[in-house]
């Protein structure tokens, strides 16, 4: 297993939100410091759709669990980041937020910009890497969704990211309003300049397809030298996928972004009933899918950092050890930007 970050480990991007792009962010802080964490903005539920609704800031929720998975591991990082995560209770106005949903949101207006409010947030909790929102202004997520009504075949619109998540009819596809946003831009660097991508795990249609909607991050995924690499979920999400195969997800993402080019499909070896399915799957995206034991040990439907960390490393070994025997292309970067 990993034994700590590599200063000079890889540059990586991680792309997603809520608690797949934790367990995302909690393995590759174990592989490298450069980290970059992507978040979506298009939460309208709970502490974040309160404040969003209220101030007109960018839900903070899943930027605030991205900066809590980056959180320093010294004392003062560690309360920081359990301050963050911290709930009030009660029946009152602040019943339910989060103390660093209330922190953002209060940066967010006296900085007026969100990437600096999350860049000075970075500096609180000790974060090495950088969590930055895949654009400046909220999102708001629709989704075409079909078993709504008496007739299965009647074709609805949902609006909204926890009327989707939730939804008890299937999704047939998804789009944000408005409906070509402008990208952070720090964000689409990142992408540009990284060395490995990860999309996912997490909610498929509210936390990780959202990317590729966003055009100039779109184009960023489709430029960049990286290793692209998609993690799956441990199962099949209520709402949204329930009753998806694993297989099912990576179709839902080619149908979203046929031109988009993968270089492997990372997934728990206990959640893939049939392998075969699942690599004619991948091969559709241009990669292959690797099976590795990922998951808690406990069968619970949790990544394990660690596993997930020694998966990722095992994947980008493979992947230079195949561009030294010439069976796989090059990067179009020079080689000196590979991880060793």
């Amino acid at each position: 297993m990993p034994d700590g970050p590599k200063a000079e480990g890889p540059k990586a991007v991680a792309l997603g939100g809520g608690h797949g792009l934790y367990a995302t962010l909690s393995a590759l802080r174990l592989l490298t410091e450069r980290v970059t964490a992507v978040v979506t903005v298009a939460d309208d539920g709970g502490s974040s759709g309160r404040l969003r609704g209220e101030l007109g800031v960018l839900p903070p929720g899943d930027l605030r669990m991205a900066l809590a998975a980056l959180a320093d591991h010294s004392p003062s990082g560690e309360l920081w980041g359990e301050l963050f995560q911290h709930r009030f209770g009660g029946s009152g106005a602040l019943a339910g937020h989060a103390v660093g949903n209330l922190l953002l949101a209060g940066l967010i207006e006296v900085l007026g910009d969100p990437v600096a409010a999350l860049d000075e947030a970075c500096r609180l909790l000790g974060v090495r890497g950088r969590v930055l929102p895949m654009s400046a202004e909220p999102l708001v997520i629709e989704a075409e969704v079909v078993g709504l009504g008496r007739d299965p075949e009647t074709v609805s619109r949902i609006r909204g990211q926890v009327a989707v998540a939730s939804t008890p009819g299937k999704v047939n596809r998804v789009w944000v309003q408005p409906s070509r946003p402008k990208a952070c831009q720090e964000a689409v660097a990142a992408v540009r300049e990284a060395e490995l991508v990860l999309l996912g795990p997490g909610s498929w249609f509210t936390s990780v397809l959202p990317h590729l909607m966003v055009p100039e991050l779109r184009q960023a995924l489709l430029d960049t030298p990286a290793r692209r690499v998609v993690v799956l979920n441990l199962a099949p999400q209520p709402g949204e996928t329930a009753g998806f195969s694993p297989e099912r997800h990576l179709d839902v993402l080619c149908q979203h972004a046929p031109e988009l080019r993968i270089d492997a499909v990372l997934a728990d070896i206990g959640a893939v009933p049939v392998p075969e399915r699942l690599q004619r799957s991948a091969a559709a995206l241009g990669a292959r899918a690797v099976l590795a034991p990922i998951g808690e040990p406990d069968g619970s439907p949790r990544h394990n950092p660690a596993a997930l960390a020694e998966a990722v490393r095992s994947v980008l070994a493979q992947a230079d050890q195949e561009l030294h025997s010439g069976t796989r292309a090059a990067p179009s970067r020079e080689e000196s930007t590979r991880w060793r």
